[in-house]
């Protein structure tokens, strides 16, 4: 939109008005159009111009006087000569200003050109930012299409998880299933075992012989066989019922333990035993039992504490009937 669309008439005229008449407006005006210096300096030649002007009147009023005052006449004459050479220089000095004025206009005018074709560089330089505008749309464009076939890669990664993950269900599924026939085989066993105690009507002995086989096997070692074992140890033989040397077991079974001296006899005959079978295979025993049928509480309380304190596992029947 033109400032001639913005004002209207009245304004228009009330602003030429203004020009033409308050000069201090004016040399805003053009000050503002990049004219300021250049009117600056028109106007003090201007102004020097009426100072010349009124010299010169006063000049012509003097020569009037001289002419009534001839005497007086020559010597202002030659101060007039005087005055008219510094006006002439004045005038020399003038045209000499208003060269570098124009020679200051000629320069703006370069100046000006100058700054048309810098105007058009900066053009070039928005195009080629352009330019470089689309190629970097046209590489996102290339990434988005490598990013669309990287989430189709994703999306068969995920269909392949899912596959493992039905695969993994299916072998939890046999797991369960195996570790069900596990537990029923398990049961067959101990059934069996049972019913083995039943028909060979085995002693306790042997009955607990036959559970520390169990024992061993689930701590890690399986197809020990244990034995009753008779030692000679510094001429005397001593007899061992429960009995492996590798691992090496050492245990003792006894039918009936009545009263706390007698839990007391037991520990000791046990540790007695446990370290002459210690000194003769020099090793430490994996497994050391106390095995009893039958004991009173208060024996079966201490019986289960010193046996605590020395590392014994202590056996009662009721304990492994239970377990069987």
């Amino acid at each position: 939109m033109s400032l001639s669309n913005v004002l209207s008439a009245e304004e228009k005229k009330r602003i030429l008005r203004a020009i033409e008449e308050d000069a201090e407006f004016r040399y805003a005006l053009m000050g503002l159009l990049g004219y300021r210096e250049i009117l600056e300096r028109l106007t003090r030649i201007e102004e020097n111009q009426t100072k010349i002007w009124e010299n010169i009147n006063r000049i012509w009023e003097e020569i009037k006087l001289l002419r009534e005052e001839q005497t007086r006449l020559r010597e202002d004459q030659a101060k007039i000569w005087e005055e008219i050479k510094l006006l002439r220089e004045e005038q020399i000095k003038l045209r000499e200003d208003q060269l570098k004025i124009w020679e200051e206009i000629r320069a703006l005018r370069e100046e000006q050109t100058r700054l048309r074709e810098d105007q058009v560089k900066i053009w070039e330089s928005i195009n080629k930012i352009w330019e470089n505008i689309n190629r970097i749309w046209e590489e996102i464009r290339a990434l988005k299409e490598e990013q669309a076939k990287i989430w189709e890669s994703i999306n068969k990664i995920w269909e392949n998880i899912n596959k493992l993950w039905e695969e993994v269900k299916y072998l939890r599924l046999s797991y369960e299933r195996l570790e069900s026939r596990v537990d029923r085989l398990e049961k067959y066993v101990k059934s069996g075992f049972r019913e083995l105690r039943r028909l060979l009507r085995s002693s306790f002995e042997d009955f607990v012989a036959a559970f520390t086989e169990v024992l061993l096997d689930e701590i890690g070692y399986p197809n020990v066989e244990i034995k009753k074992k008779y030692l000679l140890f510094e001429g005397e033989v001593v007899e061992i019922n429960l009995f492996s040397e590798d691992p090496l077991v050492v245990g003792e079974v006894t039918i009936r333990v009545d009263s706390v001296e007698e839990a007391k006899e037991e520990i000791n005959k046990l540790l007695r035993r446990i370290d002459i079978a210690r000194n003769i295979y020099r090793k430490e025993p994996v497994l050391k039992i106390l095995a009893v049928s039958r004991a009173s509480p208060e024996a079966s309380k201490l019986l289960r504490e010193l046996a605590r304190e020395n590392n014994i596992r202590l056996i009662l029947r009721e304990e492994v009937e239970e377990y069987l």
